[in-house]
């Protein structure tokens, strides 16, 4: 790189870019280049040059930068106890693991390094409307994890989670602020309205009331009497109580209670997910009105027997019926098994121009930048990628890798992956973080877009390599598994760099991530990543059902949840890092 400057270099005061982050930031899509200035948003010309707005939000302090661990898994994690329904407490943190996968660390390195930009990436957030008609728990019957006991609790825990990235004073390696916040998609579970005002406020701040239908009282699996959903009121000993459940008094009226978000107090940027674009995360079906007058009608399906949900589910994993054509036949052959419930409009699913419309909503914008990576250029070109100047020396690019012909694995568009390459040219000076939901593995859904039926839709073996044919590219940061995993990539065309998967928050163990970027200043880049969980407390106190005793309790449910997977939180390389390499 031609350039090296330290993000932190400002100590004394506010960097003009610091300010103008809160405002606006740069935007590139939809094959030509976009900008969304501080007081505007326009489309500009092809050839047109345009400054792109650091993200920042923090005064970096006048005395030294120190590192700051306190409410990182370095400091402690939660940690299982007993057998059965296990109980949670406070447990050593995680050590950090030096990978020397692509490139050999240099001794004295520490002493030596400047940092070029810290930020947080949260992923696969899910947030639950637990009451929606068009919810798969039936699948439950088949499959023990299609259904999660936490699954009402969603909202409270991803409040912690923002209330514990605000705790945090600095980055845990190099002390340096934090400048933005990223989502990588699945921000919402089942593409609904309801879900989505949520989220926004979640992430911006403001109240919320996780309760759609009836405003008086919960209506949904878990006090419909079922013995294959955990009935938390009920005196019926269903499966998840002989499973070591607790029978809790009040849960589901604290559950839908009115709760408050502080709202993120960094920038943050949004990533789209499958969730987000497609009803279920996998039907493209917004074009089909018998599915969305179910939405926000007054029947939802509760159960059915093994056999018919393993059918069922073969169909969605197979990718057997991306519209939802069969899904519908399902539903309406269920049709008089279907319980009454209170219909409500804002269960209503939202298309890809409503989620842009609610990220550039005043009323969302928290502390910016406007439109949180997105402007009214990708309204008018109906894209939903964009690229962004981290600071003076790196790059951002937010990708769409969900793919609109349906089923939840993904891939990109012709013109998506040429705008990708020439982006990465034009910055070429610069270092380059790529952030996507899907995961360079799980991009193997190469179906037409039906709104570009002559578009080439390409899959993750092809991004690898065109991202490795340039050397500015550091990290591939993504998220869909719910697991941690960080997969070195060294590319036949000479690039390398380190591909970064997050766990999601809403399976255990409900972590976000810290990814801090170092010029050690001797032909290496390390780069740190660092695990937070929600700032609830480890230990659940049955009795208490206040906003932060459910957020508590969210994490335990999520750890005894049946089928749960016990290898999410991924080995500890996958973990705490110091991931070496190369200047390109």
């Amino acid at each position: 790189m031609s350039r090296t400057r330290s993000v932190a270099g400002s100590g004394q005061g506010i960097h003009r870019r610091s300010v103008l982050a809160a405002t606006g930031a740069v935007a590139l899509s939809g094959g030509v280049g976009y900008a969304l200035r501080p007081s505007d948003s326009q489309a500009a010309t092809a050839g047109e040059t345009t400054e792109a707005v650091a993200a920042s939000s923090r005064r970096a302090p006048a005395a030294p930068l120190a590192p700051y661990t306190k409410g990182t898994t370095v400091a402690s994690v939660a940690t299982p106890r007993g057998s059965g329904y296990r109980r949670l407490g406070d447990g050593p943190g995680w050590q950090r693991v030096v990978r020397s996968d692509l490139a050999a660390p240099k001794s004295g390195r520490a002493g030596r390094r400047t940092a070029l930009a810290a930020f947080v990436q949260l992923t696969d957030l899910h947030i639950i409307d637990a009451q929606h008609p068009l919810r798969l728990e039936y699948l439950r019957s088949a499959d023990i994890h299609a259904w999660r006991p936490h699954e009402a609790l969603t909202v409270q825990g991803a409040i912690a989670l923002v209330e514990r990235i605000n705790a945090l004073r600095g980055a845990p390696v190099t002390g340096t602020p934090l400048h933005f916040a990223m989502t990588t998609g699945d921000n919402t579970d089942n593409n609904a309205k309801s879900e989505l005002e949520w989220f926004m406020k979640i992430m911006s701040g403001g109240r919320i009331t996780p309760n759609s239908g009836d405003p008086r009282r919960y209506e949904g699996v878990q006090n419909s009497g079922l013995k294959q959903y955990w009935q938390p009121e009920a005196p019926v000993r269903d499966s998840d109580k002989q499973a070591g459940f607790p029978h809790l008094d009040g849960f589901l009226k604290a559950a839908i209670r009115e709760v408050r978000s502080p709202g993120l107090n960094l920038p943050w940027y949004s990533t789209v997910g499958n969730h987000d674009s497609l009803p279920m995360g996998c039907y493209a079906s917004h074009g089909d009105s018998y599915l969305t007058e179910l939405a926000v009608g007054g029947k939802k399906l509760m159960d059915v027997s093994a056999a018919e949900a393993q059918r069922l589910q073969t169909l969605i994993k197979k990718a057997r019926d991306p519209e939802g054509v069969r899904y519908e036949d399902f539903l309406k052959s269920h049709a008089r098994a279907m319980r009454s419930v209170t219909p409500d409009e804002s269960r209503a699913p939202f298309t890809p121009a409503e989620y842009l419309r609610a990220h550039l909503d005043p009323a969302y914008r928290g502390l910016g930048p406007a439109g949180h990576g997105y402007s009214s250029a990708n309204l008018d070109a109906g894209t939903q990628y964009y690229a962004f100047r981290i600071s003076d020396d790196v790059i951002g690019i937010s990708l769409d890798t969900t793919d609109a012909g349906g089923h939840y694995e993904g891939s990109l568009g012709t013109a998506q992956l040429k705008w990708l390459d020439r982006t990465l040219r034009e910055n070429k000076d610069s270092h380059a973080v790529i952030f996507s939901h899907h995961t360079s593995k799980t991009m193997t859904n190469t179906r037409i877009d039906p709104a570009r039926p002559q578009e080439r839709r390409h899959n993750g073996q092809e991004v690898l390599a065109l991202l490795g044919g340039h050397r500015n590219v550091l990290a591939w940061v993504n998220g869909h598994i719910h697991k941690n995993v960080i997969t070195p990539h060294a590319m036949s065309s000479g690039g390398s760099f380190w591909e970064i998967s997050t766990a999601s928050h809403v399976d255990y163990p409900q972590l976000a991530r810290i990814i801090e970027l170092t010029d050690n200043k001797d032909g290496t880049v390390s780069l740190f990543t660092t695990l937070v969980e929600s700032s609830a407390p480890h230990r659940t106190d049955f009795s208490d059902l206040s906003q932060t005793g459910l957020a508590a309790l969210y994490r335990e449910l999520s750890l005894n949840a049946p089928g749960a997977s016990a290898t999410l939180g991924g080995d500890p390389a996958d973990r705490n890092t110091e991931l070496v390499l190369k200047k390109g």
